[in-house]
Formats: C-alpha cells, sequence, structure tokens
C-alpha cells in the first residue's frame, strides 16, 4: 500500500489553520533547528553491529522512534543505542515493531544478511523508506523481489555500500567517459578477507546461550539448529545459511566502482576456483556450508558503450592479488596500501587502479605522468555520513525528486548490482555438488540474468534462492 506522508499534512494544516502565524524556525529553536514536521521517523531494525551506526550524526536532527534487535542484552552495540535513545519503543521481533509503529517513515535494517530480504520486504510493502546494510540480500531471488518491491511502492531505498559515494567513484566514472584508457577488456577486483572463520566444518551446538538472545528469531528464514556461539554476533557470514562470505562482505564496496563506471548488465556466465587444502595436511577445507578459505571467481560481460568489448571480470580473496600489469611501476602498491583490496581496469591505451570503496584511483596512461586523485575529503565528515544523508534527503524530497535522483545506490541500482555480486556465491555452491563420489558442478555455469536462471546445470538454480522456514517466506 502506499504511505500518506505526514510530513505534508502537517506543513499543510500548519499553512491552512485557523489564523495561527507561522514563527521563523530560527526563533523557535535557534541555528540549526529542525521543525518536528521536517523530521522523518525512523526506526533501527538490528540496533547493533552495524546498525549502531543509528548513532551517528546523520540521525541526530531525525527522530529515532524504535529500536529492534533479537538480543537486547548484547555487547555489540546494542545497550549504547538503547542509551543513545532512551524514549524509543524498543522490541526484539522486527514484526511487532512494524505492526504497532503506525506512524513511522523509514527503517534502517542491519541484521545479518539473511534476513535483509524479509525485512525489507514486508517494511517496503507497508510504504516504508529503508536503508538495507550491503550486500541487499542473501540470494539473487530476494535481490530481484525487492527490485520489483520497491518500484511497485515508490519508496526510497539506499543500499549501504558507503564507497558508492565516493569523490573517487565520480573520478573513475569521469576517466572512463573521456576514454582515457581506450577500450577496457578486463578487470581484477580483490580483498583479504574473510578476517573471521571461514572454510571448516561447522562448529556443535552449545548450550550456553545467552539468556535473553532469541535464537528462532535470529535464525530467520534459515533452518533450524542449535545455537553455536561461533555464529553471534559476527562470524555468521562464514556459513551460507545466513552469510554471504568474502565476496557479499566486500564484493559491494570493491566492485561498485567497475560495475558502476562501466554500466556492466547482467553477466552471461561464472566459474570459480577455491583454496582446497587436504585437512590431514593442514587445517581449512572447503565445506559446503561455508565459503571456502580463498577463492577466484571469473566473469564475462558483454561489451557497452564504456568498455569498448566484451569484459572478463576476476574477483580473489582470501589474500589473494592480481599480477601487476607492466604499466604499473614496480614500487606502486596495487588497489589500496598493502595491497589488501583494489580494482585494476585494464585498457588498450592504459590502467585504472583503485582501493576498496573507489578510494585514491590512480591513472596510468602509456608514456605519460601518473595521475593520482586524492580522496582524502571523502573522510572529512566520512563516507557513511554522506550515504546515508543522501538517503534522508530523498525521503523528505519523495520518490522521483530531485534529491532521489542524487541515491547512488538506490535499489533501481543496487539491486541488478547485488544479483551480479552474488553471482560468485551461485558458482561457489555448485562447485561442491556431488553425484556419488564425482563433483558435477565443476563447470562454467551459463546465465540468463532476465529470468535469473542457470542454463546448462540445472542443479545450480537451487542456490538461485533459498529453502525458508514456514513463516518466513517473502
Amino acid at each position: 500500500m502506499k504511505k500518506n506522508s505526514r510530513r505534508k499534512f502537517i506543513k499543510k494544516s500548519t499553512v491552512l489553520g485557523s489564523g495561527i502565524f507561522i514563527v521563523p524556525r530560527s526563533v523557535l529553536g535557534g541555528n540549526g533547528y529542525t521543525s518536528p514536521s521536517d523530521q522523518l521517523l525512523i526506526a533501527s531494525i538490528g540496533s547493533g553491529g552495524k546498525g549502531s551506526d543509528i548513532r551517528d550524526e546523520w540521525a541526530s536532527k531525525e527522530r529515532v522512534v524504535a529500536l529492534c534487535d533479537v538480543h537486547p542484552s548484547g555487547n555489540h552495540g546494542v545497550t549504547k543505542s538503547r542509551k543513545k535513545y532512551p524514549n524509543a519503543n524498543f522490541y526484539v521481533d522486527f514484526r511487532e515493531l512494524l505492526d504497532k509503529e503506525k506512524d513511522l517513515d523509514a527503517v534502517t535494517i542491519s541484521t545479518p544478511d539473511h534476513t535483509h530480504g524479509i525485512i525489507g520486504n514486508n517494511a517496503m510493502n507497508r510504504g516504508l523508506h529503508v536503508y538495507i546494510q550491503k550486500p541487499l540480500t542473501h540470494n539473487i531471488e530476494e535481490a530481484r523481489i525487492l527490485t520489483n518491491t520497491a518500484k511497485k511502492n515508490k519508496v526510497v531505498t539506499q543500499m549501504g555500500n558507503q564507497g558508492g559515494s565516493s569523490l573517487g567513484v565520480n573520478k573513475i566514472k569521469e576517466w572512463v567517459d573521456q576514454k582515457l584508457i581506450g577500450n577496457i577488456s578486463k578487470v581484477y577486483s580483490w580483498t583479504n578477507r574473510p578476517v573471521w572463520p571461514q572454510g571448516f566444518e561447522m562448529p556443535k551446538p552449545t548450550n550456553d546461550k545467552p539468556e535473553d538472545l532469541n535464537w528462532d528469531l535470529w535464525l530467520g528464514p534459515a533452518q533450524y539448529r542449535g545455537y553455536r556461539p561461533a555464529f553471534h554476533p559476527f562470524n555468521w557470514r562464514g556459513w551460507w545459511d545466513y552469510g554471504t562470505g568474502a565476496l557479499g562482505d566486500m564484493g559491494c564496496h570493491i566492485l561498485d566502482a567497475p560495475y558502476k563506471a562501466l554500466e556492466l548488465g547482467y553477466p552471461k556466465d561464472v566459474e570459480c576456483s577455491v583454496a582446497n587444502i587436504y585437512e590431514k595436511i593442514w587445517t581449512a577445507n572447503y565445506y559446503p556450508e561455508g565459503p571456502p578459505a580463498a577463492s577466484i571467481i571469473t566473469l564475462h560481460f558483454d561489451k557497452t558503450s564504456k568498455t569498448g568489448s566484451n569484459l572478463e571480470l576476476i574477483w580473489m580473496d582470501g589474500g589473494i592479488i592480481p599480477p601487476r600489469p607492466e604499466i604499473i611501476p614496480a614500487e606502486d602498491y596495487l588497489g589500496e596500501k598493502g595491497n589488501t583490496n583494489g580494482v585494476i581496469m585494464i585498457g588498450d591505451k592504459g590502467v585504472i587502479s583503485c582501493g576498496v570503496y573507489g578510494l585514491n584511483p590512480k591513472l596510468y596512461r602509456k608514456g605519460e605522468q601518473t595521475i593520482h586523485y586524492n580522496t582524502d575529503l571523502d573522510y572529512k565528515k566520512g563516507l557513511d555520513h554522506v550515504h546515508h544523508m543522501e538517503w534522508i534527503n530523498a525521503c523528505k524530497g519523495g520518490y522521483g525528486s530531485k534529491e532521489y535522483k542524487k541515491l547512488t545506490s538506490p535499489i533501481e541500482y543496487s539491486g541488478p548490482f547485488t544479483e551480479t555480486v552474488l553471482m560468485g556465491n551461485l558458482a561457489l555452491r555448485s562447485y561442491m555438488l556431488k553425484k556419488g563420489n564425482e563433483f558435477i558442478g565443476r563447470k562454467k555455469l551459463l546465465w540468463d540474468g532476465e529470468n535469473t536462471r542457470i542454463t546448462n546445470f540445472e542443479p545450480a538454480n537451487q542456490f538461485v534462492g533459498r529453502k525458508r522456514r514456514k513463516g518466513w517466506e517473502l
């Protein structure tokens, strides 16, 4: 349903009221005062961990009226959020919050990956604007559903890949638009993640669950498993039921610059290779319950007007870094300092390199001095603040407004982008499929993006979406 604008109603009532004159805002509240009719009523779902950013400056001039977390006394930041907003109503179940908070304008969603989809879809179907942390969803099917839901309800959305608002991304787009490195045929991207346990057998359940942690709600759509302290509040990223591994954690930060600048669409195919260290020799392996310790994923795209040629995109995680293009001097770091995260875009006239969030991009052209674009200004206020404020302003401007058009990661962009990022996980999960003793999924998977299907290996399509527990359907 489409939500009526509470703020417009209040403003209209003020102007048309029975002869009451309007007092200037500066008289009422001094410099920096924000009228209640100009404030968003916001709820934070997942108020610890990354959701602790509800305490940051971007939210300070709005009204945070409700908080929600499945672990009310957890040491992951939720208690500090509750202290910051003592008058906010507190909930454990997001469904109860959405049912009872009738005047909400918007919600932020900062739960583990596996509950982004159901919370976001529920909120948008109530006409609420949403800010959802990256990755937008746990799987490709959910990303497509949320994209359609946002369009249907005409709500303002933003995915929390704050690098989308980086000055560096804009500079890279400018260089690409000017064809400064010519036709672009290859992109390397990489990260030092995982920095959590990954590639290990799932631990056994324990009996030491915190008393006030609602474990069933934490599990959400995933199959029921007994409590494991390894899953909450952070290391859930290393298990497919809840997280999306290194690619889901960092892909939306690192791949945004090339995906946006090159105007990439759906990939044509995907394949992967993984670290598979024999357990009897070392301690890590690749278990089907979670992502591997390290992987390489390759995607192919049709050419766009920005690439000028068909494109191969290679993702590396687990500390693997790409070979150094000859044009990059031996003493230069790749991507960011320490080579920990980065992107290299290779054209027939030069190379663009940048760090995570598109920061500090460098332009290398044959026979010319390297251009190094400094993005220190991105940290004057902070990318998180800028990215959130884009969303706040767009919520106040409304769907389709000039403020809305300034968003750098609305769902019409971040939905297809998330689908592309999560293609790598589809390949990783297919990689472990067996028939008898034979691994049958270790092949290039051909992708029909419009219909969200692998066309040459039907068993892989089970990973486009997920099996959901009863009551957790989208």
